[in-house]
This record gives structure tokens, C-alpha cells and sequence, in this order.
């Protein structure tokens, strides 16, 4: 419906929902959205390797801050016979695959980011063109306003959903929640370990 008001804002006719769906317009919002939930991934996981939290439901123990051993991890010689093969092989491809889930979110927000700045062109240079404006480049486009307005005004808000989460999660509860400390348990104990 807003697309549909700024096309007859600009004297042009209104489009169908199922040519929204395959319009630039509606491309760049989604990509846009993938982009911010790809960086939170990534950065909630590189960070929980690290950054400890005391009495969060997420957080490992204090005392375990890190990657853990390959015992810890069931690694190696370690590995049990329902582990996955390639914890138990070695080598490089043990190594790959023991920190395969953090690339692989970068690669995604990576890909969601170039997605979102070709659809974001396109969605621009429309625009432009309606309001008969010179089109802009892809390279025009990731210097101007518009693409850094869409980054990083998107990003910002589901990282701060997180820290809203993992923080309240100290000291509030809600029951039957596998996000959530059992009811009973103290405020200073991580995890679930009660």
C-alpha cells in the first residue's frame, strides 16, 4: 500500500501484490532485514566464545571462557560413536568443521549485504528514473545515503534486542522457557545448571 501511494504520488499507476513481490522495492526490505539477522548470528556467536555473563541462562560458567578442550568438546579421540564423523577424524577438516557455524553466518550476512546493495541500486535508480534523475552505478550506491542509511540503521536494532534479552534474562524469568533460568534458580548462576 505505501508503494502503491508513492507510485500515485508520482502520477504513475499502482501495481499488483504480486508484482510488489518481484519489484526492487520489496527486494531491498528483505534483504535488508537478512542482513541485520545474519550479523546478529555472527556476532552472538563469536562473541559467546569469549564474553562470559554472569547469571545469564546463555552464558557458559565463569570459569570456562574460550574454546574448551577437545574432551569438553568431544573432539578427537573424544568423539563418541554418535558424534558427528568429523569430530572425530582430525586433521584439517576436523578443524574446519569444529569452526564451520561462525563462517558460515559471515558468509551469509556477507551475501545478504551484496544482495541488499544490488536490489538496493535497482529500488534507487527506479526512483530516480521516476522522478526523471540520472540512475546511479552499483559503486555510485554504496558510497551514497541511502544504502548506509539502510545498513546500519537496520543492524543496529536486533543486536540491541539481544542485549535487551541476555540482560533482563539475569534477573527475570519465564517458565517453561528453554531461553530461561528455572524459576528457583539464583541470579548469579549461568546457564541452567540451577
Amino acid at each position: 500500500m505505501e508503494f502503491n501511494e508513492q507510485l500515485a504520488t508520482d502520477g504513475l499507476a499502482r501495481i499488483g501484490f504480486d508484482a510488489y513481490l518481484m519489484s526492487s522495492d520489496f527486494a531491498v526490505d528483505v534483504t535488508e532485514n537478512w542482513q541485520s539477522e545474519y550479523l546478529q548470528f555472527f556476532l552472538y556467536i563469536f562473541a559467546t566464545v569469549w564474553l562470559l555473563q554472569r547469571g545469564s541462562p546463555e552464558s557458559r560458567k565463569l570459569d570456562r571462557v574460550g574454546t574448551e578442550s577437545d574432551r569438553e568438546r568431544r573432539m578427537g579421540k573424544h568423539a563418541r560413536e554418535n558424534s558427528p564423523r568429523r569430530a572425530g577424524i582430525g586433521g584439517a577438516r576436523q578443524a574446519l568443521f569444529s569452526r564451520s557455524l561462525g563462517p558460515v553466518m559471515a558468509g551469509l550476512f556477507l551475501l545478504s549485504w551484496l544482495a541488499q546493495s544490488i536490489a538496493g541500486v535497482a529500488a534507487y535508480s527506479e526512483k530516480q528514473l521516476r522522478s526523471l534523475q540520472v540512475p546511479i552505478s552499483w559503486g555510485s550506491y554504496l558510497t551514497s545515503a541511502d544504502f548506509w542509511s539502510r545498513s546500519l540503521c537496520r543492524t543496529g536494532s536486533p543486536n540491541s534486542w539481544v542485549a535487551c534479552m541476555a540482560t533482563f534474562s539475569v534477573h527475570l524469568r519465564q517458565r517453561g522457557s528453554p531461553e530461561s533460568k528455572p524459576v528457583g534458580t539464583p541470579h548469579g548462576t549461568n546457564g541452567v545448571e540451577g
